[in-house]
């Protein structure tokens, strides 16, 4: 019997174009959807756009059109951009649909029944950036964006929020995975044991939005409205409620960490107050920085999402944010880092594999996967089949936690035990040779590989749903969408199944990559989006980008000198060795594996002659963490530890007098 599953966005506000801060929170709610769909859950994802508010009408203005002509233009976008890069979401409500407007006015008339509105007069300030009320002086910033309020004076409707703070305080306690990650939920106690005052809840100094049931001058207060989109698109409100008891109440909310306040304290005080039962969780998202700045249009720092999928493909773009990204913390995105990902984890990494291991079958047992033979079965063999056990249980168990990072880097992991197991076992070498062992010993090590690939594969298909597919079609196996995920394990693979043809799917992207996507944002300017500075050029957060001074030749630099920007592209962070280990065939090399807080690297050092691996275990060093990934004996290594090397002696580890903890970065 499968289990009801139901996953929301926010609803994006259409005053802007969608960049890739937007497709963030999309992907990961795609990727979340893809994955209960495989383990056989009846799953419902939704999205759509929030289109009133003050705000949207004065954008409409500016841009000489009618609010309803602004928003359809913009949201279009959002779902063309959607579809571009194939999500499945299920629904994708607009505020300004009828559906909706009914909804929300069945949800005000609910809480008005239930005694919870009353009429007042508002004088205060408002932010119309944010659509929020802001306890602060006249002409005071607006706390959250650093914007100017504005003074507010209009007759409004008020919601008692003032009397669900100890419910609202008693959930947080006792539900402590309601608001998720802790910080967030901390904040969100903090803010509401400072005490709750009531709220205004409509505006009636201008016209854009969802009239008042039975006082028309009024419209509902942009938040009520599109926060009531999780159930007026499951038809609550309307003469066919059968999503709303199906789906109702949602599993997860993901939203953006800047609207938690709106998510964990009003919603769910006004389903409260309407007698309507609470969503399960709500999880916020970090930021995604652009030069370490939260990406969006007054800076100019916006990156769409087009021309990344459009240079590397909507898998790339997927892989990148789901597993550079510590999800619940802000992150970094650069085109640099993007590419750098993409050659080392996917073209590297899983295309290497996948392309490595099936054109070999097809070399040496004509597209058939071999049958492995006991005899020839080694504890090489058996320490990968335990290592593929091992991957589909922690990636499950991470996954499920939303630790995408830490669950892709399990998988990887088990890429990297493949690779390793490749290169020491030479199946090239076996297969030259035509006696009946080592025939046996190339179709245990392929079949071994193989079966490892259909793992990984099946597990990151909520990821990378169109380059999964493919290998899983070069393998043979059909449509990977019809797989049953709570089935997979080990041994799965039939003997003698024929492969597909087989081609690279991640074709290794050069340094023209990088420059044709910073060329496509340049381009953009004049079409509507906003180009991303260069690198070289960061205003400061205040400065308009349209204000901002064009980009001067760099200063002359002295022989044998580098400029302090020069430095600041070297990332220097302190890892903790875990695993050290000699390569074979190698006396001066040792295969590390590395602690970077975040995430744990393999590295190949030159040190083998200077430290013996097992004085390394635990041992802090410095390591150079965004240079490109190289190969060394086939083996990648994925940085550089940083050693002095005295003339003819040999090299010694840079070191710390005082305790430093893991991932610190040296400056």
């Amino acid at each position: 019997m499968s289990t009801k599953f139901y996953i929301t966005t926010p609803i994006y506000y259409v005053n802007a174009r969608p960049h890739i801060g937007h497709a963030y929170t999309t992907i990961a709610c795609d990727t979340i959807a893809r994955r209960h769909r495989m383990l056989g859950d009846d799953t419902w994802f939704l999205t759509g756009t929030d289109e009133h508010g003050q705000k949207i009408e004065r954008a409409a203005q500016a841009a000489g059109k009618t609010p309803q002509q602004f928003t359809d233009e913009v949201s279009a976008e959002f779902r063309a951009l959607w579809e571009h890069m194939g999500l499945t979401h299920d629904d994708f409500i607009r505020t300004t649909s009828a559906r909706h407007q009914k909804g929300v006015q069945a949800l005000w008339r609910k809480i008005r029944d239930n005694g919870y509105i009353y009429k007042g007069t508002y004088t205060g300030q408002y932010c119309v950036s944010d659509e929020l009320y802001v306890d602060a002086e006249p002409g005071a910033p607006c706390p959250d964006c650093g914007r100017p309020t504005e003074t507010v004076h209009e007759e409004n409707y008020y919601f008692k929020l003032s009397a669900f703070q100890d419910q609202l305080v008693r959930l947080y306690t006792e539900q402590p995975d309601f608001i998720r990650p802790e910080t967030r939920r901390n904040e969100v106690l903090s803010f509401v044991r400072g005490g709750l005052r009531d709220l205004s809840i409509s505006r009636s100094t201008f016209s854009w939005g969802i009239p008042v049931p039975d006082d028309p001058k009024h419209v509902v207060y942009v938040w009520l409205d599109a926060l009531a989109n999780y159930i007026t698109a499951l038809g609550y409100g309307s003469s066919d409620p059968s999503k709303f008891d199906r789906y109702w109440p949602a599993d997860v909310h993901m939203i953006g960490k800047e609207i938690v306040r709106f998510h964990c304290v009003y919603w769910p005080a006004f389903l409260l107050a309407a007698g309507l039962p609470l969503p399960k969780g709500i999880t916020a998202h970090g930021w995604l920085l652009f030069e370490e700045s939260k990406m969006s249009k007054s800076r100019g720092n916006i990156v769409r999402a087009e021309t990344i999928v459009d240079v590397l493909g909507t898998d790339a773009l997927r892989y990148f944010l789901l597993r550079e990204v510590v999800f619940g913390q802000d992150g970094s995105f650069s085109f640099d880092a993007l590419v750098q990902r993409y050659n080392s984890d996917l073209a590297n990494g899983l295309g290497n594999l996948a392309s490595r291991t099936l054109t070999m079958i097809m070399r040496y047992f004509k597209g058939e996967v071999p049958y492995p033979s006991h005899a020839a079965h080694t504890s090489a063999d058996a320490a990968i089949a335990d290592a593929a056990r091992k991957a589909i249980a922690d990636y499950g168990a991470l996954f499920d936690q939303y630790q995408f990072s830490r669950a892709l880097e399990t998988a990887w992991a088990l890429v990297s035990a493949v690779d390793k197991y490749i290169v020491e076992n030479e199946p090239w070498s076996l297969g030259d040779k035509q006696d009946e062992e080592s025939r046996s010993r190339l179709a245990t090590v392929l079949y071994t590989s193989a079966e490892a690939l259909r793992i990984v594969t099946a597990l990151v298909h909520p990821v990378m749903p169109d380059s999964t597919a493919k290998i899983w079609a070069q393998m043979g196996l059909g449509d990977i969408r019809k797989f049953d995920l709570t089935q997979l394990q080990w041994g799965q693979l039939r003997l003698g199944t024929k492969l597909g043809e087989v081609q690279a799917v991640f074709p290794r992207a050069d340094k023209s990559a990088v420059e044709r996507m910073q060329k496509m944002e340049e381009q953009s300017v004049g079409t509507g989006a906003s180009p991303v500075q260069s690198s070289e050029v960061r205003p400061p957060a205040t400065t308009p980008a349209s204000q901002t001074a064009p980009a001067k030749s760099p200063a002359a630099i002295p022989d044998g000198k580098i400029s302090i920007d020069d430095f600041a592209k070297v990332e220097l962070r302190v890892g903790q060795v875990k695993t050290a280990e000699r390569v074979k065939g190698a006396d001066r090399l040792l295969r590390l594996e590395v602690d970077l807080g975040t995430e744990v690297r393999q590295l190949v050092a030159g040190i083998a002659e200077a430290y013996e691996p097992e004085t390394l275990i635990g041992r802090k060093v410095v390591i150079v963490a965004n240079l490109a990934p190289r190969k060394l004996r086939g083996l990648e290594s994925n940085g550089m530890i940083v050693a002095a090397s005295p003339e003819g002696g040999k090299p010694v580890l840079a070191s710390f007098l005082e305790d430093v903890p893991i991932g610190t970065r040296l400056k």
